[in-house]
C-alpha cells in the first residue's frame, strides 16, 4: 500500500510562472514553448476538424502563424 501512495504522489513539481532575466534562456524557452502551442493547434485542428489559427509575436517582433483554413479568414480576426 505505501508502494501506491509514493506513486500518487509524484509527478511534476510546480513552477513558477515569471519572466526569465536571462536573455539566452529566455529565447530557448521561447522556441520551445512556441514549437509545442503550434504543435497542439496543428493535433486540435485534426482531431477535431476545427478551423484553427495561431499568431505569436517574439520580443523582437517577428510572427510566427498557424492556420488550417485559408489565410483571408484567419486574418479577419486581426
Amino acid at each position: 500500500m505505501d508502494d501506491i501512495t509514493l506513486v500518487l504522489r509524484m509527478g511534476r513539481g510546480k513552477i513558477v510562472i515569471r519572466r526569465i532575466d536571462n536573455s539566452t534562456s529566455r529565447q530557448v524557452t521561447f522556441s520551445k514553448r512556441r514549437n509545442g502551442l503550434l504543435k497542439k493547434a496543428k493535433e486540435l485542428a485534426i482531431l477535431c476538424d476545427a478551423e484553427v489559427g495561431v499568431m505569436i509575436f517574439s520580443s523582437t517582433g517577428k510572427l510566427y502563424d498557424f492556420s488550417n483554413t485559408r489565410s483571408h479568414h484567419f486574418l479577419s480576426f486581426t
